[in-house]
């Protein structure tokens, strides 16, 4: 049987082990810089964050971001689909990305030229980071397993529908900036100086508002013990220039949990320009559509 291997994008934000130990492709996003005049490949940015992020606060016009190019994922495509294998290649929600459409566009000029385009299965994640990160990686952990194509496309969708994930920003004006901020609109004509929760269902989805970032913790901390008691216990933190507090949440849950988190990571510069700094999230899915 062919290979089926899968692929996503930097925004999955995963670990480079998790990464390599389950032959996981990952293709890059960018990030703009002074007003589009330098564009720097997410991936190479997290190779120091530290400096990454020094460099967003530093700008003197904010950056913005861009999607891969068709090329892009050609160039990834064209060697894994070459000696007949097969790819499921799952992204961040193209409500707020055109991450999806420049994927399916490669896969169509790979098979109008011949090279195999046919065999690539584009999945939309309606998700980003930890949410994508999961469902990417409970479909690779089928691939490694030996499913065909049609299983790990279907344990993507399987990994999607059971997710749940929540993350605090400590404030909007970062997504209103960037026009990604979806339904928490809402919210602006209030105020901005509060700590919104919000989730991803495609688009940015607004959950609830707290005052404080003691409180918007706590949320946190409810949501992913709400999490452990649904049985979803194959978990994930993640953070944005917010060590300590993630450090903390993984302390404070690992009572709640038999097992350690999935994985816990950094946010990129490509959601964190969007989002701010002080972002924390939580969420998973049931650790069974990792085997």
């Amino acid at each position: 049987m062919p290979p089926v291997t899968v692929v996503t994008d930097t925004t999955a934000c995963l670990p480079p082990d998790v990464v390599a130990d389950n032959g996981i492709e990952v293709v890059s996003l960018y990030v703009n810089f002074e007003g589009g005049e330098r564009t720097v490949r997410e991936a190479e940015l997290m190779a120091d964050l530290d400096a990454a992020y020094a460099e967003i606060r530093q700008s003197n016009v904010w950056p913005t971001t861009s999607q891969p190019s068709i090329g892009d994922f050609a160039a990834a495509y064209e060697p894994l689909v070459a000696d007949g294998g097969e790819v499921v290649s799952i992204h961040i929600s193209g409500g707020i990305s055109g991450t999806c459409d420049a994927a399916r566009q490669a896969a169509q000029q790979l098979e109008r030229e011949g090279k195999g385009g046919e065999r690539i299965r584009v999945v939309d994640s309606r998700s980003a980071a930890g949410g994508l990160g999961l469902v990417a990686f409970a479909a690779a952990r089928a691939a490694k397993g030996g499913a065909d194509a049609d299983a790990v496309e279907a344990r993507a969708a399987d990994a999607r529908g059971a997710l749940k994930m929540w993350f605090a920003v400590d404030t909007l004006e970062y997504l209103k900036r960037s026009g990604r901020i979806g339904a928490a609109r809402a919210w602006i004509g209030t105020t901005l100086k509060i700590k919104p929760i919000l989730t991803l269902e495609s688009e940015i989805t607004p959950i609830e508002r707290v005052r404080t970032s003691t409180r918007a913790f706590q949320r946190m901390l409810d949501y992913g013990r709400q999490r452990a008691s649904d049985g979803a216990d194959a978990w994930v933190v993640q953070h944005i220039r917010s060590h300590d507090e993630a450090d903390r949440l993984v302390e404070e849950l690992s009572g709640d949990y038999d097992t350690p988190p999935a994985f816990v990571s950094e946010i990129g510069p490509v959601l964190g320009v969007h989002t701010g700094p002080g972002l924390l999230g939580v969420g998973g899915i049931p650790r069974s559509l990792l085997e």
